[in-house]
């Protein structure tokens, strides 16, 4: 009787079982299932494992026969305990997922042992996973190193993936960069993605291999080819960065935009910044603050900073200082530096939380031991200027030193004006002139400023006017009030440039109209003296009083002299006393002097020489040569004080050698 487990009548012909398998196996690729089916079913009936094999993948799969995993479970089963070893792997995959059995991990990692040990790599690497993960047997690293190293060697592309990777991270086996990158070699030339993705990351870094840029680019372009998210974010990074490919920003979006769709969070993030700086694609910052949103939902502390962010200036949002007290609280709990800072400006500010200086400080310590430089500078500020702590410059240095030596350009030059000045360090200025220089030369403008500042006054380094002017040629290039107001300066004494009026009052105008108001007061002494500029004591006023309403003694002191001599205004004593009255109690000997005139003559306030003589004191005792000889003629006529001619020489006699005219020819008539 014929053994139907060893052949097969077919149109007359017999065939032996592994030929006729190899014509289930055609009709299958073929696409003719229910012939596939007919035979490896007539053959797994009558005990051909191979066969019952293949039936159970059929059943598994629905083709040919529809899907049926308790068949599929029932002939691999059969074909299991025949000793076939790719059965005893589905059938272990079957007990892993719980497909046509209960969910059994042990029995899963009981057949792929039985699998493994037959030389089954796919069932070597599963039982190496099963290791790997302690499901279905205790975990053990050196037992998962062991099997993956098994079905490596048999050149299963995903176990020589897993291999570098035990290598790379030292699990099971000694960490060994260079054998991770061997395995990770083996792994890619078959083509395995995230193979090639980490070998790249090991050939841009010098890992295990030579650094090789080339070669890094190359691997991650294969694998982001193929889909590989992490291998397309790095390919964005490379081009956004420009350190393995020539920096293009829109390449970089591109890929960003590619591992952003699969969910790599790290280009969904990144791409949020492209699109916050339109780097590569066009700046939108409703779109960048959509991207934030959805990270800041999940927990991204770096993304609940930036919205913060965006909160605070209304970037993409509407503005919202709670909100962005908000996500900052949100990310700052997670203790990200840079969220921990941005809340430490609100409580300093005030912005969406009462305003709180200790608060202030504890954040920006918080965010300043992490090594955040802006919050170091901070926190040093705080130190200076006893906000929210006691004043203490020697800590403030510290933190001063700290930003700094991170390349803070603010802080260099703070700690240029500690040096100069001793707070907190011994008075050093060629040490200041040094932080001076490192800030300078980052383009902070203050800090050139002041490097100008040492040049014209020969502090920390020999004096070199024109030094001096090129420092402040470059910060008023930029803008800052100080330098436009010191660089016109050097035009009007001719340091460093010719003299040049018409440029003094171009520098004072620029400084003038920021509102500093050292220039606001010499743009108008310009007008009004017509250096310059055509003598206009309307627009000497106009400049005089914006600096008067800022608080300018010198300015509210001029103000009351335009009103006393109707130089730009109509003339009026009563407004001359008022702003003569200001600067005098700010202790302006010019307005102390004027005062006294007033009550002198009794012009805009009822004569009194008791009140003249105390305010021409107080400017006399300034050694202001005018009240000197006035004070004197008050001695000498006796009114408003006792009269003494010995106190009236010795007042003209100071007058006169402050060059007082007046007093000189009073004392010529003694």
């Amino acid at each position: 009787m014929e053994n139907r487990s060893s052949s097969y009548s077919s149109n007359g012909t017999n065939k032996t079982a592994d030929e006729l398998i190899e014509d289930g196996i055609k009709y299958y690729k073929q696409k003719n299932y229910p012939k596939a089916v007919e035979i490896f079913l007539s053959l797994a009936e009558g005990g051909n494992a191979k066969a019952q094999g293949m039936l159970g993948a059929c059943y598994e799969n629905g083709i040919g026969v529809p899907q049926n995993y308790a068949k599929a479970v029932e002939w691999y089963q059969k074909a299991a305990e025949q000793g076939n070893s790719g059965s005893q792997n589905s059938l272990g995959y079957c007990y892993c997922n719980g497909r046509g059995v209960s969910q059994d991990y042990a029995k899963a990692a009981q057949w792929w042992q039985k699998a493994a040990e037959s030389g089954n790599a796919i069932a070597q690497y599963n039982l190496g996973r099963c290791y790997s993960n302690g499901c279905g047997v205790s975990q053990n690293h050196a037992k998962a190193a062991e099997w993956y190293q098994k079905s490596a060697e048999q050149g299963n592309s995903e176990a020589q993936y897993i291999l570098g990777e035990c290598y790379s991270k030292g699990f099971g086996v000694p960490k060994n960069n260079a054998k991770a990158a061997q395995w990770w070699e083996k792994s890619a030339a078959q083509g395995n993605a995230r193979a090639q993705c980490n070998l790249a990351w090991y050939y841009e870094n010098g890992y295990g291999v030579p650094q090789n840029y080339a070669k890094a680019a190359e691997l991650y372009q294969r694998s982001a080819e193929q889909g590989n998210a992490v291998a397309q974010y790095n390919l964005g990074r490379c081009y956004d960065n420009g350190r393995v490919l020539p920096q293009n920003y829109a390449k970089a979006a591109e890929w960003y935009q590619k591992a952003a769709a699969q969910g790599n969070t790290e280009a969904q993030y990144n791409l949020g910044a492209c699109y916050y700086n339109g780097r590569g694609i066009p700046r939108d910052y409703a779109k960048a603050a959509e991207i934030y949103k959805k990270l800041a939902a999940q927990g991204d502390a770096r993304a609940q900073s930036n919205l913060g962010w965006f909160y605070y200036n209304g970037h993409g949002v509407p503005q919202d200082y709670g909100k962005a007290v908000e996500w900052c609280q949100k990310s700052a709990e997670q203790g990200n530096a840079v969220a921990q800072y941005d809340l430490g400006q609100f409580y300093e500010y005030g912005h969406g939380v009462p305003q709180n200086y200790a608060k202030a400080v504890e954040l920006y310590r918080k965010s300043a031991e992490k090594g955040f430089d802006e919050a170091q500078y901070s926190l040093a500020k705080c130190y200076y200027n006893g906000r929210g702590v006691s004043k203490d410059y020697a800590k403030a240095v510290e933190w001063y030193q700290k930003a700094a030596a991170q390349g803070h350009a603010r802080a260099q030059c703070k700690l240029g004006v500690c040096y100069e000045f001793g707070q907190g360090v011994p008075k050093d200025y060629a040490k200041a002139t040094e932080w001076y220089q490192k800030s300078a030369e980052q383009g902070n403008e203050e800090g050139q400023c002041c490097l100008a500042w040492c040049y014209e006054n020969g502090r920390g380094v020999p004096r070199n006017y024109a030094k001096a002017v090129e420092w402040y040629q470059k910060a008023a290039g930029q803008g800052y009030a100080r330098a436009q107001f010191r660089l016109a300066g050097c035009y009007e004494n001719g340091h460093g440039v010719p003299k040049n009026y018409a440029k003094v009052v171009e520098w004072y105008q620029k400084a003038a109209e920021q509102g500093y108001v050292d220039a606001q007061c010499e743009l108008a002494y310009c007008y009004y003296n017509g250096l310059g500029v055509p003598q206009d004591y309307s627009k000497a006023y106009e400049w005089y009083l914006k600096a008067a309403n800022q608080g300018s003694s010198t300015a509210q002191c001029n103000i009351g002299n335009c009103y006393y001599n109707g130089y730009g205004v109509p003339q009026n004593y009563a407004k001359a006393v008022e702003w003569s009255r200001k600067a005098a109690e700010q202790g302006d000997a010019g307005g102390q002097a004027r005062l006294g005139w007033c009550y002198s003559k009794g012009h805009g306030v009822p004569q009194d020489s008791a009140k003249a003589a105390q305010w021409y004191r107080k400017a006399a005792e300034q050694g202001n040569p005018e009240a000197q000889y006035n004070l004197g003629v008050l001695y000498d006529e006796g009114r408003g004080v006792p009269k003494s001619h010995a106190k009236a020489v010795e007042w003209w006699q100071k007058a006169a050698a402050g060059g007082d005219e007046s007093a000189k020819r009073a004392l010529l008539k003694l």
